[in-house]
């Protein structure tokens, strides 16, 4: 009985250590395919990740950019853009106001914004009332006002603000000095 007892006791510390033994290993097994798992699930998440990484910028082409791409949308259109519709005046030669005397001889080029604006002031009567408007406006002026860069693009817009007034249906875009002497 003793022997029997002693196999008993025995099978139980064999069993209870097999036990343990089976756990370690359930353990291990459990810790090896949770391993695996999450190896392929962090290596699914990396190529998933480069996958996006590629196609948003990787894979992106540059658009490619041409000089005519970019004067297309700043040009005028086709019917617009038929001639030079820039109108050159005669040459003013006009006393400055303010001591002492001083003169002013300028040549202005109007650039009319359309072919309609340009038809406008080639008509005779447009014509003079521009040049009165801007004789005016010169006479106004003293050579401390036109001397300095500020002074000629003020006078400048001045200019397309009186011969827009002239104009009934067109418009200046902007005026040029071709000559511009004071003395």
């Amino acid at each position: 009985m003793c022997l029997l007892k002693c196999l008993l006791c025995r099978s139980d510390k064999v069993a209870i250590y097999q036990g343990r033994l089976w756990g370690v290993f359930v353990n291990e097994k459990i810790k090896l395919i949770l391993s695996g798992f999450l190896i392929t699930l962090n290596l699914a998440a990396l190529g998933l990740g480069s996958y996006w990484a590629y196609i948003s910028t990787l894979g992106y082409e540059s658009p490619v950019i041409t000089e005519q791409s970019l004067r297309q949308p700043a040009s005028l259109p086709e019917h617009l853009n038929e001639g030079p519709m820039i109108y050159t005046m005669d040459k003013f030669v006009v006393n400055l106001s303010g001591q002492p005397r001083r003169t002013i001889r300028v040549q202005v080029n109007l650039d009319m914004l359309s072919a309609r604006s340009f038809e406008e002031i080639m008509d005779s009567e447009n014509r003079a009332k521009a040049r009165d408007r801007i004789v005016r406006l010169l006479n106004e002026k003293s050579f401390s006002d036109l001397e300095s860069i500020q002074g000629k693009l003020f006078l400048k817009d001045k200019i397309v603000e009186e011969v827009n007034k002239v104009l009934k249906v067109g418009l200046v875009k902007d005026v040029y000095f071709t000559d511009f002497v004071m003395n």
